[in-house]
């Protein structure tokens, strides 16, 4: 059994599929969720946003991963999976993206659920995934679950960390190159970091 014993794949308009054990269960059909499956945090100045769990993790090529090493940087962190259609979708875009802004300070971190090490390591290969990728253990899986109502069941799942080590956003589902651009820049805007 791996990290969870379902897990719930979203592409970006809020169609849920549910998956047990890497198999198809079955289809849910149109949800929304959180609507349109974003939760925004913080809408008004006077709510603070929420700190970003602390963190360590040796990443599939041997690198320790760890929030400390984050601290002032943005930083995306993306649940996903190999056999998530959605994951899969979305993995060029993050992988472009890394690309284009690692020279800013910012990063993706991938967190592999319900997967093995040789078929993670043959979709990094097959991907050119060139950003940290971690195996999902409970503790991290537990640790950003708190952020999402009902918890962390729904793969992709990314949640976006600032500068200054809070989570500004969680969405879940699948996003567009152009979604995830817009929201790094607008991370990166907000903390004066040139881009």
């Amino acid at each position: 059994m791996g990290v969870l014993s379902h897990f719930i794949f979203m592409n970006g308009n809020g169609m849920k599929r549910m998956f047990s054990h890497g198999a198809r269960v079955s289809v849910l059909g149109a949800l929304l969720l959180c609507g349109f499956a974003r939760v925004f945090f913080a809408a008004s100045p006077a709510v603070a946003l929420p700190l970003a769990p602390s963190f360590a993790a040796r990443s599939l090529d041997g690198k320790v991963v760890a929030s400390t090493q984050l601290a002032g940087k943005a930083y995306i962190v993306n649940f996903f999976a190999s056999w998530c259609p959605p994951c899969c979708a979305e993995v060029p875009d993050m992988v472009a993206l890394q690309k284009k802004y690692e020279r800013n300070g910012f990063t993706f971190i991938g967190v592999a659920v319900n997967e093995n090490v040789p078929a993670i390591r043959a979709f990094i290969t097959k991907n050119h995934i060139t950003y940290p990728v971690v195996m999902a253990d409970d503790k991290i899986v537990s640790a950003f679950s708190r952020y999402v109502s009902g918890g962390l069941n729904a793969i992709p799942t990314s949640f976006v960390v600032n500068p200054s080590g809070r989570i500004s956003l969680v969405i879940t589902g699948a996003r567009s190159k152009d979604d995830f651009e817009k929201i790094i820049v607008d991370t990166l805007k907000k903390t004066g970091t040139p881009q």
